[in-house]
């Protein structure tokens, strides 16, 4: 999911950056063993430490890389022009596995990275967590390597806990609604629980409940969404919301409005995703800063079982004629040492050695740092329905959060959508 308060993706203007001279062997479109590899990357923190390294790898490696730099908007669109015209000029591409991955891996866009991952035996690709290898995968083969990634955790006031006779976060769903039930009791004008109500937005984070409720959005291209089990999870958030919640809470809130609610003093739980942290820690942006702490995602009847997903990855157009020196700079990108950079600089990675030492956590909250360990163990690798059409599944399957936030019966508005998104899947397949 891209976070415009760290990619600043709706501000960006095209860029296109040479890195070094295109000159040397090999040099011009689409030659076979071109010693300039071509990279196209989104606008975020991990592009800009990246290039601060990449003379290095250029005078190691002996290739010369081209950066084109483009915000979310501008990189679709070029993709969606060069892509579907099959040309060879894009040699690694940085996407968004869960909200493009399917519709790319479908038309062959992506590059079957089988062999690559199964040959470099220092770059350790059993080192990445399962989730996000579930996200990058297509048929069950590697089409790509995760390089950002986000889970879902508990956000909570410590001092509320307290004001409300609290001993520690609640570590089940049930426990979560109790102690929010007890904040709100304690000091009604502050609401014991907030997260997103949009019917599109909230869906991602709705996911994690709907998991650790035993359920999913779909199995096998049959639809789910009126499982006992999703019926269950949609009353429980949506309840969650609308007993717990803000007064007169709207149903259009995606996370900077939630965000602000908690932030702002307003309510004692929030669920969200741990790449968002800062906004509640920094006291330049947060008036609770001081009395913030993390927990894993509370069990529910089938567990913890938060996402676990990555929000970008690279990949290596099928078409490009470079697929060699592509694989050697995605390499070297995704490898320990780069990505231990990159996290300790606040960029979440996929690597579980990362995540195990001490560096790497280190510029972390201490209690932030287990929960995310917490939750990549059993994390699931979507946070969506894996569709080609994410937008549009999303306002399906979201729809009877709202309708149980509004106080409507969710099992039959689930009973609705699930009409409805199964004669989406079966569009689909057509």
């Amino acid at each position: 999911m891209l976070r415009r308060s760290v990619i600043g993706g709706s501000l960006a203007v095209a860029v296109a950056i040479g890195l070094s001279a295109c000159g040397g062997s090999g040099g011009g479109e689409g030659d076979t063993g071109s010693k300039t590899v071509r990279v196209t990357l989104a606008n975020h923190v991990w592009t800009e430490n990246l290039k601060k390294a990449l003379p290095a790898f250029e005078s190691q490696s002996g290739l010369k890389v081209e950066i084109t730099q483009l915000g979310e908007d501008q990189l679709s669109d070029q993709y969606n022009v060069k892509l579907n015209a099959g040309s060879s000029d894009l040699d690694v591409m940085m996407y968004r596995p869960l909200q493009e991955g399917k519709l790319f891996a479908k038309n062959k866009y992506l590059a079957d990275l089988s062999d690559q991952t199964k040959a470099s035996k220092d770059w350790d690709f059993s080192d990445f967590q399962a989730g996000p290898v579930e996200a990058t995968s297509y048929k069950g083969k590697p089409v790509g390597v995760p390089i950002i990634t986000e889970r879902e955790v508990l956000y909570y006031r410590k001092d509320l806990l307290a004001k409300a006779g609290l001993t520690a976060p609640p570590k089940t769903l049930d426990e979560l609604k109790t102690a929010a039930a007890a904040v709100k009791a304690a000091d009604p004008g502050v609401a014991g629980f907030v997260a997103r109500t949009g019917k599109s937005p909230a869906v991602t984070q709705f996911s994690s409940y709907l998991y650790s409720f035993g359920g999913d959005f779909d199995s096998g291209g049959k639809s789910a969404v009126n499982s006992e089990a999703a019926k269950k999870a949609y009353a429980f958030y949506g309840g969650l919301i609308k007993d717990s919640g803000p007064a007169n809470v709207s149903t259009d809130m995606s996370w900077p409005e939630a965000m602000a609610i908690f932030t702002q003093g307003k309510a004692a739980f929030y669920t969200e995703a741990d790449s968002l942290y800062k906004n509640a820690t920094d006291p330049a942006k947060s008036k609770v800063s001081d009395t913030v702490g993390f927990a894993p995602f509370p069990a529910g009847p089938a567990g913890s079982k938060p996402y676990n997903i990555p929000s970008w990855a690279l990949g290596i157009n099928d078409a490009s004629k470079n697929k060699a020196n592509a694989w050697k700079f995605i390499a070297w990108a995704t490898g320990k040492e780069q990505t231990l950079a990159q996290q300790k600089s606040g960029v979440p990675s996929a690597r579980t050695s990362v995540w195990a030492n001490p560096e790497g956590t280190a510029t972390y909250p201490k209690d932030l740092a287990e929960a995310i360990a917490a939750s990549a163990k059993g994390g699931v690798g979507h946070d969506r329905p894996q569709v080609v059409k994410v937008a549009q599944a999303r306002e399906i399957v979201g729809q009877p959060i709202v309708d149980a936030i509004t106080g409507k019966e969710p099992g039959a508005s689930a009973d609705t959508a699930n009409q409805a998104f199964q004669k989406f899947l079966d569009d689909e397949q057509k």
